[in-house]
């Protein structure tokens, strides 16, 4: 599939069918996060892959937003391996993971499977039910699955910016600040 039709046409799939993801999709989804770029080429992403029952059940404590996929990823950074920004000490972590998880994303929906970020969950318990060590930081929680036959993108996903309100050539001049008012949501 072509890339932009692959990127426009994937949207967040809040309701997923039972139906159980292949074992060589899922590894083909974790290789594509294994080869996002990282800062550094560090590679301090690290996920959790989330399928058994008591695994899924102990995600529906950290976070309402689980949509009872057959399957979730956890996807954290090491903060001990992560690269460090020269200048200001700024910790990639954050980005990095935030790549990995585009690229499991896209590969995903390029498999014919859904998914959603989901980055509203309490990482406290993420941390404590999942007994991650104190290096380890969850950064996004990716449900996969099947989409239900009844799924369907929300009412805002082709609702998009004008390019003038968001792209910017040289310089920030006329750029006004926040845009909750713009018709989008």
């Amino acid at each position: 599939m072509d890339f932009l039709k692959l990127a426009k046409e994937r949207y967040s799939v809040r309701k997923f069918s039972d139906r159980k993801v292949e074992r060589e999709k899922l590894e083909a989804i974790l290789e594509a996060g294994r080869c996002a770029p990282t800062a550094v080429n560090y590679q301090p992403q690290r996920v959790l892959v989330i399928e058994s029952e008591e695994a899924l059940a102990k995600l529906k404590e950290c976070t309402p937003y689980h949509f009872n996929a057959p399957l979730a990823l956890l996807v954290c950074y090491d903060d001990v391996a992560s690269a460090k920004s020269s200048f200001d000490g700024r910790d990639h972590g954050k980005t990095d993971a935030a790549i990995v998880t585009t690229h499991m994303m896209l590969e995903a929906a390029s498999l014919g499977l859904g998914s959603t970020w989901v980055g509203y969950f309490d990482p406290a318990k993420v941390k404590k039910l999942y007994e991650l060590p104190s290096y380890i930081v969850p950064i996004a929680i990716l449900p996969l699955g099947y989409p239900a036959e009844d799924a369907a993108p929300s009412p805002f996903h082709e609702k998009r910016l004008a390019p003038e309100q968001t792209i910017f050539y040289n310089s920030f001049d006329g750029i006004k600040p926040g845009c909750r008012d713009c018709g989008v949501h």
